[in-house]
Formats: structure tokens, C-alpha cells, sequence
């Protein structure tokens, strides 16, 4: 005899209507202004702490107070002391030379004329604000940190040395510079602004030597040689 399966124990079991889960949304984050804001705030912070403590005394902790935000904020923006460095190299110290790129040179301006009209005046100023405590700041501790040195050599140095170049090639184009070292050695025109930086805050700080007025008469004595 044929016995017949059990179709109640076979029956599928109805299922249940699966419920649609919506994404949650993340939260708002600061805009964009704000985030640039905090930004600055930070840089301006670590480049009093560097010209107060020198670049080996300054922590991110001591920025992060100066700057009034979190530690963590300060780790957002900037994971490392060197990166904090370059930013205030970037932003404090090589800004000035936007205004000294050659492609701002009107077509019939002189370069003697260009140089003093954006080089000069950013130099008049170096000693105002900071740019010269900076440079100080790696001389004398660059030996210890080379990335200090590495920084400043990446984001200042050699881009205003190819400036200095690039100008040096315009003004022999035109006629205003007879001799060719400054193109073959750009470091002679800056030449005398790192002897004062050193002469100003190592050698003789009760007698400094202004900037700009000993710039303005080296770039007087190249033009005219």
C-alpha cells in the first residue's frame, strides 16, 4: 500500500515582505569656508610657533592650542609637523613669489623696472613678516632637520632661482644686461638678501642692515654693469 506524502508539511511557508532600508545620510560637514578658514587659522598658528619655539621645539599640540581647535583638527589638516612646515613655506613664505613670476612682466616694462615693482617690495617687507625669521629658521636648524631644508629648497628656493633665471635671459634678450652670470648664477641677485638675513639676527642685531634699501643698490650695480 502507497502511502501518500504529508503535502501539509511540503507547503512553502509564506514569506514576509522584505522592508526597503533607506541610506543614512551623513551629516553636514563644515563648508567649504570654513574648512579654508580653520585652515589658516592652523598655518597661522604653526608660523608663531615656529619663530617663537624654532622648528625642534614646536609640537602639533602647542599649534593646535595657539590656533584654538582640537588636536584631531590640527591631525585633519596637516598628519605630520613636516607637513605643517611646508604649509607655512607654501602659503607664508613663497607667496611672494606669485607677483615676481616673469608672465606678469607687462610686454615693454624693463625687467630692472618689473624686479622693483614686485621683487623689492616683497623684500622691504621680509623682515615684517616672518620671511626672514623663516629663513634663519633653517639655517640654523636645517643641519639637524634636512627636511626643513628640503622644504624650503622644493617650495622657495629653486622656484625663485628659475624666476631670477628666466628674467636674467629676458633682460639679455633686450639688451638691458650686457654680461651673462646672472643668467648662469640667478644666486647673485639674492645674494645680498641672504647676507643681511644672516648679518640682521646672528651677526649684528644692534645694527641691522636694511633689506631693501641693500638690495636696491645691488640690483643698481647688476643693471648697470
Amino acid at each position: 500500500m502507497i502511502r501518500r506524502k504529508d503535502t501539509r508539511r511540503m507547503a512553502k511557508r509564506p514569506t514576509k515582505p522584505t522592508k526597503s532600508v533607506e541610506p543614512r545620510r551623513a551629516g553636514r560637514g563644515p563648508s567649504p569656508e570654513k574648512t579654508a578658514q580653520t585652515r589658516r587659522v592652523i598655518i597661522d598658528a604653526a608660523l608663531g610657533e615656529f619663530l617663537e619655539n624654532g622648528y625642534a621645539d614646536t609640537t602639533m599640540d602647542g599649534v593646535a592650542r595657539r590656533a584654538g581647535v582640537a588636536k584631531g583638527t590640527s591631525y585633519r589638516y596637516f598628519p605630520a609637523k613636516e607637513a605643517l612646515f611646508e604649509a607655512v613655506v607654501r602659503e607664508k613664505i613663497a607667496g611672494a613669489l606669485i607677483d615676481a613670476d616673469p608672465a606678469n612682466r607687462r610686454p615693454d616694462e624693463p625687467v630692472s623696472t618689473f624686479i622693483r615693482r614686485t621683487m623689492l617690495v616683497s623684500i622691504r617687507e621680509i623682515e615684517r613678516n616672518g620671511r626672514a625669521a623663516i629663513a634663519r629658521l633653517v639655517l640654523v636648524e636645517g643641519a639637524r632637520f634636512p627636511e626643513m631644508t628640503e622644504i624650503y629648497r622644493r617650495a622657495m628656493f629653486e622656484p625663485l632661482l628659475k624666476q631670477i633665471r628666466d628674467l636674467a635671459a629676458t633682460a639679455r634678450a633686450r639688451g638691458e644686461l650686457r654680461r651673462p652670470e646672472l643668467e648662469d648664477y640667478p644666486h647673485l641677485l639674492i645674494a645680498p638678501i641672504w647676507f643681511a638675513i644672516i648679518h640682521n639676527g646672528l651677526l649684528d642685531r644692534a645694527h641691522p642692515l636694511d633689506i631693501g634699501d641693500l638690495f636696491e643698490a645691488h640690483l643698481d650695480l647688476v643693471f648697470d654693469a
